[in-house]
């Protein structure tokens, strides 16, 4: 089957599907193609070398998660340097003086000194339509596409423009909103808003929502937000719990929050029932700080005791973040136990019933 006719028959879930699976985004990047960036970052080696690099790699990342037999894939973000950056540099009035790396992972230096460009006077999008089509046609399962959220973004920035920081914000929102309608007319249905900063900023938090919201008005889309405690060269960055959340986020207009349970424990599903938070759960159930692969039967523990707190078609599985970090062996492993834990309490769900 070609690409094109892959393509043209998205396979969409089975309505009533209980525990999907999927990926929070990112996926483990192999040493030769870190080694490949860091080149580029260098310029010893040309963009459109890199880009066929990346087309290769991203096909090899989707052949693993479907080979896992993962319900939504993702491109694996291996297009982008971190969580950051390939946003920044397409954002039309972000400043980026210096754009060689040491490391590929390191983040820009960038500035804003003047107010940010409305989406109407853009002109042209941010790419992220262009690199959904892309994924769109190498495979016929559901594709979820991340977006880095607008208050992230806004702490890498030196922002010499606005005397209020949450006009900065707020410009980044309107922007990234402009984006999202894009991969709707792509024909994207499952975006990710990904806010990996909040945690460290708890007291912005009505803030980023606000912003959240003028990111996530688009019509005929599924939004999920996803709220770690960082994930910098698999390190968390920081410490606590999701109390900070509540009871702001179920002002967000999202269907579904994506949170990271394996490396924190579950003390915080509490917080679901105690808010009364009635929207779908993405249980992090895979710990991506650790090469140590989980076997099916933790993976099903720990879907087993959220199941106490969230109705199972309201839960869905993944990683507690992007497996940027974890060997690709390791994360191809991870991501097959994650699959056969959910598959087991999918099991016994369906031997529970009449």
């Amino acid at each position: 089957m070609t690409a094109a006719a892959r393509g043209a028959r998205v396979r969409e879930l089975p309505a009533g599907t209980l525990l999907a699976t999927t990926v929070i985004g990112s996926y483990a990047v192999p040493e030769w193609l870190g080694q490949l960036k860091n080149d580029y970052c260098q310029r010893r080696i040309s963009k459109s070398y890199l880009d066929e690099i990346h087309e290769m790699a991203i096909k090899a990342a989707i052949l693993d998660q479907e080979r896992a037999g993962i319900d939504i894939v993702s491109d694996g973000e291996l297009r982008r340097d971190n969580d950051i950056d390939y946003l920044l540099a397409r954002i039309p009035g972000v400043e980026i003086p210096q754009r060689a790396k040491a490391d590929y992972f390191d983040y820009y230096e960038a500035r804003v000194a003047h107010p940010l460009p409305e989406p109407a006077d853009m002109g042209v999008g941010l790419g992220l339509a262009a690199d959904y089509g892309f994924t769109r046609q190498l495979t016929d399962m559901p594709v979820k596409v991340s977006i880095t959220g607008p208050f992230s973004l806004s702490r890498r920035i030196r922002n010499m423009a606005y005397a209020d920081p949450a006009d900065l914000v707020r410009a980044l929102a309107r922007l990234l909103n402009a984006e999202a309608r894009e991969l709707a007319r792509a024909g994207a249905r499952l975006l990710q808003i990904d806010e990996p900063f909040l945690a460290g900023y708890p007291e912005d938090i009505a803030l980023a929502i606000e912003a959240i919201n003028i990111v996530t008005d688009v019509p005929d889309v599924h939004w999920t937000l996803h709220v770690c405690y960082g994930n910098r060269y698999a390190r968390p960055l920081w410490a606590g719990h999701y109390d900070f959340l509540f009871p702001a986020v179920k002002d967000t207009a999202v269907d579904r929050l994506a949170l990271e349970f394996a490396r924190k424990g579950d003390e915080d599903l509490r917080l679901l029932e105690q808010y009364q938070w009635d929207r779908g759960l993405g249980l992090g159930v895979i710990d991506v700080k650790t090469d140590q692969v989980e076997s099916p039967g933790q993976v099903a523990g720990r879907i087993r005791r959220a199941l106490r707190f969230v109705a199972p078609e309201k839960l869905s599985v993944n990683p507690d973040c992007g497996l940027r970090h974890v060997p690709p062996e390791a994360a191809r492993a991870k991501l097959g136990a994650m699959v056969a834990g959910a598959a087991q309490v999918r099991a016994e769900l369906g031997s529970a019933g009449p």
